[in-house]
């Protein structure tokens, strides 16, 4: 087991095997996540929040469309399952004591978003000798550059005064989010020979 992809092959780039796990976890995540912007959208955008929304929506669905291009996939009899398991936590459930039902499916999505880009970092795993020409390695801190973004816009929404008064719940939500994240990325790498701390 590793801390980084490898062993990278004569061009520096990452095994095929690796990058079909990672991809097929990152499509699923992020697929997810613009599915559920999708959803969440209303017809008419009436807030600053809302508006977001719409822009993140953008961006997740722009990261599946590269990461669908870069990556050499190569079968991987594993991800039937696991990406059964991934989808089902994936699923959207509504901020508890949030009287507010659209408000409450927002901070739900929030937090899950919050979670996927903070809990996953690919490019953390590219050692300094990845080919940094290669259209995965690319993607990879790409994703990282956008996920940061992404993530900024989460907390300002997550700690704005829509939210203010359901605090405890929110990081209740948070909290759950980032351990059932890390634990799904952590079981994914480790099938590839990639060791992640587990969260507990």
């Amino acid at each position: 087991m590793s801390e980084f992809f490898g062993p990278l092959d004569s061009e520096c780039r990452v095994p095929p095997r690796q990058q079909t796990r990672v991809a097929a976890f990152l499509i699923s995540a992020h697929g997810a996540l613009a599915r559920q912007f999708a959803f969440t959208l209303p017809m008419k955008l009436e807030s600053a929040w809302q508006t977001e929304l719409n822009a993140q929506y953008h961006r997740e669905a722009e990261i599946v469309s590269v990461l669908l291009r870069a990556t050499t996939w190569v079968p991987d009899l594993a991800l039937s399952y696991m990406a059964a398991s991934w989808e089902t936590v994936w699923f959207p459930t509504p901020t508890e004591g949030i009287a507010d039902r659209t408000l409450a499916t927002a901070a739900s999505l929030a937090t899950l978003a919050h979670a996927v880009h903070a809990s996953i970092r690919p490019a953390a795993l590219l050692p300094v000798e990845a080919n940094a020409s290669d259209p995965f390695v690319m993607a990879l801190r790409r994703i990282e550059f956008e996920s940061s973004r992404l993530m900024q816009a989460q907390i300002l929404f997550l700690k704005g005064p829509e939210l203010a008064p359901y605090r405890n719940a929110v990081s209740a939500a948070l909290e759950r989010r980032h351990a059932e994240i890390g634990k799904l990325w952590a079981e994914a790498l480790e099938g590839v020979g990639i060791a992640m701390p587990r969260v507990q």
